[in-house]
């Protein structure tokens, strides 16, 4: 295990050469260093001046002086204590990498419960540490399997398994000696409703050992109390070094309706008709839930939009009612209108009512609407704000890409406002949008960002439901559609029961050793497996 020294201050003018990143400036929260790093359209510097305000020094905080390097790898096996019980220890596997952050998911839980953990965590731990310790690994919260199983489920989950070396764990740092935050401090803070994202923050108020983080440009939506030593909170210009994604303070976006646009055979032209001309300002991810939920309310049958979409992870939830029951899906997490405009242009082609959306006001010619039917439209979508986009364009900030979170990175793309709102829902100023060579580069860069989420007619899940719920016959119906060649295969999956649970715990070996596969069709099914699991 590598031992950092944490009171190693940081070369702050040498950012450049730091081995987390190729960054072309350098970040300071010392008077002695003036270059700053610019992320997209948000400058650190600029906007500690702007606000008048001091970044909280560095020894306020439970982090190395240094950042820990990271070189764990995605499938990685080791210990980590189990967030929703903290008296267990589990195994976990590594699903994704951002910075000095790993994500991880517990074997025999499933993707809704991830978490990151800091490489430097004292909370993971090489695998056999627990045992070495005189400890029993546990299953894990919510274990998806009867408890008499676990012990053979533990054997086969690290049979062949990769095990992170002990070489890449860092230890933790210690605490601070008291709490020396003030109030109005500036610092980047995890936003805890959405742990991937790393946004700007202020010190609100200091109580004891505790302080309340306020995020910048959310009046509070975000904000929570936690002790000063806490690992979710880190000093201006962490995520310059380390290579993490840094969000803009109170980035929102906006989308127009066309309402004279083709619905296509699923929407009700009447029902478009009685949405609002626009969605947002907000979140990029609260944008898209409320157009994506628009579409499955507007829909003749809401099974049908449903069905085009896949289980994301850490946005918004959706939700459908159809064969006599609700059914609800997360989305993806997204935080530009790159990607808000491209998941919508995708799911609006299967459709097929397409140009339905875009980043700046269509011409409407609105039916007329009573007040009550005006109100209920724009209550359920809308935050009550128009929006301007703005004429720059920067680069688009996406969530760190991994395994799981698969997103876009493009650059010149269009740029957000923060600035430019007005109240009620006048008809909004022309704002200049993407020309249309910007956007057909955007739909090139963009091809496969949102794809993973949304299905097409050739390989749709089973009633696009969780696949830890399917029957057997929906599993036979994944294997047949999945590939062809792999059809006549699907009937061992009715003689073995394999449901969706007993479908995702699968590998290679088990179904040739015993289910009597070859190993072409194994190794082809465990790619379909694998792929599932990850929500692709």
């Amino acid at each position: 295990m590598q031992k950092s020294d944490p009171r190693k201050e940081i070369d702050w003018s040498d950012v450049r050469k730091h081995k987390y990143g190729h960054l072309s400036e350098s970040v300071s929260q010392y008077p002695e260093a003036t270059d700053f790093l610019e992320l997209g359209h948000f400058t650190w510097d600029k906007y500690l001046k702007e606000t008048c305000s001091v970044p909280a020094p560095v020894h306020c905080f439970k982090q190395s002086y240094t950042p820990p390097s990271n070189e764990f790898k995605i499938s990685m096996k080791l210990e980590a204590q189990d967030p929703r019980n903290t008296t267990s220890t589990c195994i976990a596997t590594v699903v994704g990498l951002t910075g000095a952050r790993l994500r991880l998911r517990l074997d025999g839980s499933d993707n809704k419960n991830d978490f990151w953990r800091l490489v430097d965590s004292a909370e993971i731990q090489p695998v056999g540490n627990c045992e070495k310790n005189g400890g029993m690994l546990q299953p894990p919260l919510g274990f998806r399997l009867n408890a008499s199983s676990w012990p053979m489920f533990l054997l086969k989950t690290l049979n062949g398994a990769e095990m992170a070396p002990i070489r890449i764990f860092h230890k933790e740092p210690p605490s601070p000696s008291h709490n020396f935050f003030k109030m109005g401090m500036k610092l980047e803070a995890v936003d805890r409703k959405n742990p991937h994202f790393i946004c700007p923050a202020t010190i609100g108020e200091v109580r004891g050992s505790e302080v309340l983080v306020t995020f910048d440009g959310w009046r509070g939506a975000f904000d929570y109390w936690c002790r000063f030593d806490s690992r979710d909170i880190f000093p201006v210009g962490w995520c310059s070094l380390t290579g993490d994604n840094l969000q803009p303070p109170g980035t929102k976006v906006c989308i127009y309706l066309n309402k004279n646009g083709s619905t296509g055979p699923h929407l009700d032209k009447k029902k478009v008709q009685q949405l609002p001309d626009h969605f947002g300002p907000a979140r990029a991810s609260v944008v898209l839930q409320q157009a994506v939920q628009a579409c499955i309310d507007c829909a003749y049958h809401q099974k049908t939009v449903f069905s085009f979409l896949k289980q994301g992870h850490g946005g918004e939830v959706i939700s459908a009612v159809f064969d006599r029951e609700q059914h609800t899906l997360n989305l993806p997490a997204v935080n530009s209108i790159t990607y808000v405009l491209r998941f919508l242009e995708k799911l609006c082609h299967n459709l097929r009512s397409d140009n339905l959306f875009g980043n700046q006001p269509f011409t409407q010619t609105h039916l007329s609407l009573t007040t009550t039917e005006y109100s209920h439209s724009h209550d359920r979508y809308l935050p009550g704000e128009t929006f301007v986009l703005g004429n720059s364009l920067a680069r688009s900030l996406e969530p760190h890409s991994d395994s799981m979170d698969s997103t876009l990175n493009p650059t010149n793309l269009v740029s957000t406002s923060q600035n430019l709102r007005a109240p009620g829902y006048r008809p909004l100023l022309p704002s200049c949008g993407l020309p249309l060579s910007t956007a057909s580069a955007v739909r090139r860069l963009c091809s496969r960002g949102s794809d993973r989420y949304l299905e097409s007619r050739d390989a749709s899940r089973p009633s696009g439901r969780d696949p830890s719920s399917w029957t057997v016959e929906d599993v036979m119906q994944f294997i047949r559609e999945a590939d062809p060649q792999l059809g006549p295969h699907a009937d061992l999956f009715r003689k073995h029961e394999i449901d969706g649970k007993a479908l995702l715990l699968l590998r290679s070996d088990v179904m040739m050793k015993y289910m009597g596969l070859k190993l072409g069709p194994a190794l082809k099914l465990s790619y379909h497996i694998d792929r599932l699991k990850q929500g692709v």
